[in-house]
């Protein structure tokens, strides 16, 4: 990642719950992001094939309120922290038996960007006064998504 990568996202982790991030978390970070996005993408694949499609369109991956909520907040973060362009750079969009649509592929980077905020409040979450993560809040943060998405 580049210096002004790096720190877009220490600034989107310092504004979406106040923690302080290096770039051994960033990366991490990034794979955990590229690990998510695959599974909704799997479930994405399943639900496409269930509708005897050959795309996956973005109603495809299963999104949750939460998940939604915070799609909405990074778009907020983004205006000022301008990561859009680096997430869908960022994001790997790996090869599975169906094709994407453009929409979809258009909507990885503000999944991704959802995927972020989510992760920075769970960590909140696992431990309130938490100011830099450590490894064993990162293991706890991803066995709880590993659950849950």
């Amino acid at each position: 990642m580049t210096t002004m990568t790096v720190s877009r996202f220490e600034r989107l982790f310092k504004r979406a719950a106040s923690l302080d991030v290096d770039k051994e978390d960033l990366r991490r970070y990034n794979d955990f992001v590229n690990r998510k996005i695959y599974d909704l993408l799997l479930i994405g694949q399943a639900h496409a094939k269930a509708q005897a499609r050959d795309v996956i369109l973005p109603m495809d991956l299963p999104i949750t309120k939460g998940l939604q909520d915070c799609m909405h907040a990074f778009k907020d973060l983004d205006e000022e922290i301008e990561l859009t362009a680096e997430l869908d750079r960022l994001t790997r969009h790996p090869s599975l038996d169906l094709e994407y649509s453009d929409d979809l592929e258009a909507e990885l980077a503000k999944v991704a960007g959802g995927l972020s905020v989510a992760l920075a409040r769970s960590f909140k979450i696992i431990d309130p006064k938490i100011k830099n993560p450590m490894t064993e809040h990162w293991e706890r943060a991803f066995r709880l998504f590993d659950l849950i998405l």
